[in-house]
């Protein structure tokens, strides 16, 4: 055991290299993904629906970008399979191009006046292909660095999974949102729309010189070595680690935290019909805010993963995140806006990262290399596709005219954030399980002596190469 831990103590170039592969494909993951969804908001009900109802047009532009979550589970499936059975790099280069080339087709679709009602067909499809193409992007970047980090770095490094979601989306507001502010509006609506979905094709060549240049992990080609790859990876999954999976969807349920801060709280916030009457920018500019803040400081909750485990970061990050939502909405009910904003940066910007910078580590860490794909594809897009569900159940029992809306509203979101921490609460503590042992029930995780010596040298190692470089 113990010179097996030493070899796998070790870690080296790929690591890195699988870092920054999963980084800036999260990074171009999510900014296309995002970018979408400032587009559907601000441009696409009037170039691609028809506009003799102006209401329907957005939501029927809304609804579009729903449709991304419903597509994700059905991804999750396909992609989830495709990574466990011919490998992460395989599957990551195809998500990452059927991600930036349908990107690509939205910018280039001719509108609703030039085409007619095939242009919002066409919308859809597309949306549906980058929903189908996301599903298997976290899941497989995850355990793509996972299984090339070094023991006792695990954490650490698969952070940066979720901090280049965070900087896509950061990026996707940069480049968006100046143009919709600066340009003239004819030229906006014309043709300066399609730009940030056209830029997604430098980042897409960047990903792909990248992730080729990543070996295939060795806990992946172990199992093809000694022909032990499934055959169906799903079906193991659900006989062998379904109780897993379960926790996994309680877990991902999450995401709550940003529904709150960035649709329900946008909307009870600027919409006229709740007698609130922020300004529109504030809430466009909160995001980018929120997603600075988790850049600089997921790494350190990663690390600290690391030291005192998973399960107690995500705890206190769903709790804290949950009792802070109160705090939130009850700042937008009294029109405070810097209260408004302080509590949403607090909320999701730091404390919901308990959570968002560890489930990259600890939900691969849960399976076992057979399943590990499929189980966490199909578990965390289950979970997400119902907080997608959720501005509408909030919308239901907080409509326009309530009365504490913030009471409502946020005692939902802690029950959910309850459900989520009662689960990585019931689930096995994974930092110090070694590798080869993961995903067993049953599965002995070393000392914290030995633990403290290999992440010791792990991190002597890093800083000597560091050094030299």
């Amino acid at each position: 055991m113990a010179s097996h831990l030493d070899h796998e103590a070790h870690g080296g170039r790929q690591a890195k290299k699988a870092t920054a592969s999963g980084w800036i494909g999260s990074a171009l993951e999510y900014y296309d993904f995002f970018i979408y969804a400032q587009a559907a908001a601000l441009i696409f009900p009037q170039l691609f629906f028809p506009s003799g109802d102006p209401k329907i047009a957005i939501v029927a532009s809304l609804a579009t970008y729903g449709v991304g979550y419903v597509a994700r589970p059905i991804g999750a499936f396909f992609l989830g399979h495709w990574g466990d059975t011919h490998g992460r790099k395989t599957v990551l280069l195809l998500c990452m191009f059927l991600m930036g080339i349908s990107t690509m087709a939205v910018g280039l679709l001719p509108t609703y006046h030039q085409i007619g009602m095939l242009a919002p067909a066409l919308l859809v499809l597309l949306r549906l292909v980058q929903g189908f193409a996301v599903a298997g992007e976290i899941s497989g970047a995850s355990s793509m660095i996972l299984e090339h980090a070094p023991f006792g770095r695990r954490g650490y490094y698969a952070s940066f999974t979720l901090q280049g979601v965070q900087a896509g989306q950061i990026l996707a507001a940069a480049i968006f949102l100046p143009l919709a502010y600066f340009m003239p509006e004819d030229a906006f609506n014309s043709w300066g729309w399609r730009i940030p979905f056209l830029l997604s094709a430098g980042v897409l060549i960047a990903g792909y010189i990248i992730r080729r240049e990543v070996k295939e992990t060795p806990a992946f080609a172990k199992e093809g070595e000694q022909g032990e790859l499934p055959k169906s990876p799903i079906k193991e999954a659900f006989k062998y680690n379904w109780k897993d999976m379960i926790r996994v969807i309680c877990m991902a349920l999450m995401n709550v935290i940003p529904v709150v801060a960035t649709i329900f709280g946008a909307a009870y916030a600027v919409q006229a019909s709740y007698g609130i009457g922020f300004h529109k920018s504030v809430y466009l500019w909160i995001p980018v805010a929120g997603n600075i803040l988790a850049v600089l400081i997921i790494p350190y909750i990663g690390n600290l993963s690391d030291r005192i485990g998973r399960r107690i970061p995500v705890m206190v990050g769903a709790i804290g995140s949950g009792l802070l939502s109160f705090g939130y909405l009850y700042a937008i009910s009294i029109h405070n806006v810097p209260l408004a904003i302080v509590m949403s940066l607090l909320m999701w910007g730091i404390v919901y990262q308990g959570y968002n910078a560890i489930f990259p580590s600890f939900f691969p860490e849960l399976f076992p290399t057979r399943s590990r794909v499929s189980a966490m594809a199909i578990a965390q897009n289950i979970g997400t596709l119902f907080t997608a569900l959720l501005p509408a159940l909030f919308a239901y029992v907080a409509p326009p005219g309530s009365t504490n809306i913030p009471l409502t509203v946020g005692a939902i979101t802690l029950g959910v954030t309850i459900i989520a921490a009662i689960a990585a609460w019931s689930a096995r503590e994974t930092y110090r399980v070694p590798m080869s042992a993961l995903g067993e029930a049953d599965a002995v995780p070393i000392d914290n002596v030995d633990y403290d010596r290999l992440r010791a040298q792990t991190l002597a190692e890093e800083k000597l190469a560091k050094a030299s470089a």
